[in-house]
């Protein structure tokens, strides 16, 4: 009797470990790393934290980068030089940080937050910035007046798939939904920034241009161009919108700017992160194109 009670008990706690490890798998997809290393920025209004973090095993070396913060009360704690360890969890295209724990907390004497940037508002005119595009070709911001011009900032070799690479995916389902539309397609024009100009040279920009509309050897870039120029030119467009960047390693350290230009050259719609949506752009786009052509 002794020895039936060992084995339902036994029987008993492989059932619940199996259900343990049932319930923590989740969608199925996620994978889940150690993360140790020292918080930079905190942008709670983005849930976002940049660490410089050491190497993540089975995942990424160490470096320096932005992670979002789902937990409200996790991201009330950080402050810039917290060292802190936390779960990096990766979903496909997302990933978030899990069980937070500070273990020390140190004020900074400058914090690095992103309401130190100045934005350039809604209505402000932009100045006739100079660039480089995809063929070597000089551009200037006054080229496109007269159209609606999408802008946004990114860089190739950009690690984390919320930023850059959604950045660019979104820009080309813009793409697709302008070119259902011929004469709204004729009153826009889209354009992408790089903030590496030491690696996005035209050529480089012109091979991931072309990935991303899926024109490949077909493509003419007269609608949707990628920009680049001297770090001068890069950074000084990048801060009249208040994108701030910094490099570290082989990376770069940067926050987002999406904004719709008005064919006046005035700015018509700023966003400052990765939440918005590729149709509401579109629909913003169709409006500021049309309202200046009535």
């Amino acid at each position: 009797m002794k020895i039936v009670r060992l084995l339902i008990l036994a029987l008993l706690i492989l059932i619940a470990g199996l259900g343990a490890v049932s319930c923590s798998r989740g969608s199925g997809n996620e994978k889940r790393y150690d993360l140790k290393g020292k918080v930079v920025i905190v942008e709670p209004e983005k849930h976002l934290v940049t660490i410089a973090h050491e190497e993540i095993k089975g995942y990424m070396p160490g470096m320096t980068m932005p992670f979002t913060v789902r937990n409200e009360s996790d991201l009330q704690m950080l402050v810039p030089n917290a060292e802190v360890t936390a779960t990096l969890v990766v979903d496909g295209s997302h990933s978030w940080l899990e069980n937070l724990f500070v273990v020390t907390k140190q004020e900074a004497g400058t914090p690095l937050t992103a309401s130190a940037v100045k934005v350039a508002k809604e209505g402000d005119e932009i100045p006739n910035y100079t660039l480089v595009n995809q063929d070597a070709k000089e551009i200037r911001i006054k080229n496109y007046r007269g159209k609606a011009l999408l802008l946004t900032f990114i860089y190739t070799r950009c690690p984390v798939p919320e930023y850059c690479t959604l950045m660019s995916n979104n820009f080309a389902q813009v793409e697709r939904e302008l070119g259902q539309d011929s004469e709204v397609y004729s009153k826009t024009h889209l354009l992408s920034i790089s903030i590496d100009p030491d690696y996005d040279t035209p050529q480089v920009l012109r091979s991931y241009g072309a990935a991303h509309t899926e024109r490949y050897q077909n493509e003419t870039f007269a609608h949707w161009e990628f920009a680049t120029g001297t770090k001068e030119q890069v950074k000084e467009i990048a801060e009249f919108f208040g994108l701030r960047y910094f490099p570290e390693k082989d990376e770069i350290i940067h926050g987002l700017r999406t904004v719709i230009v008005g064919p006046d050259g005035k700015v018509a719609k700023i966003y400052s992160g990765n939440e918005w949506k590729p149709e509401e752009v579109v629909g913003e786009l169709k409006k500021a194109a049309t309202d200046e052509h009535k």
